[in-house]
């Protein structure tokens, strides 16, 4: 879920997207980028980087839902963080 909420906007090198991710270790990355590559939901486009495909961008739609609920609740509820 996390690679694809932080290309929700743009297209993102391995490293940027490693950085988004909470430097998520390099192993971990490249395993979950096969696994949405091979599911035609994520497409690397060099150099520039990665990109959602379109069925990937329908996936986001998905979640907008889920990020409207975590910001409501996360202003009710303060100090804690609920974050995508």
């Amino acid at each position: 879920m996390r690679i694809i909420w932080e290309l929700r906007s743009e297209t993102l090198t391995f490293r940027q997207l490693q950085q988004a991710c909470g430097d998520v270790s390099p192993t971990v990355l490249n395993q979950r980028l096969k696994l949405l590559k091979e599911g035609q939901i994520v497409v690397l486009e060099n150099p520039s980087g990665y990109q959602l495909t379109t069925m990937g961008m329908e996936l986001l739609e998905v979640y907008k839902p889920l990020s409207e609920w975590a910001q409501r609740w996360q202003a009710q509820l303060g100090n804690y963080k609920l974050t995508l």
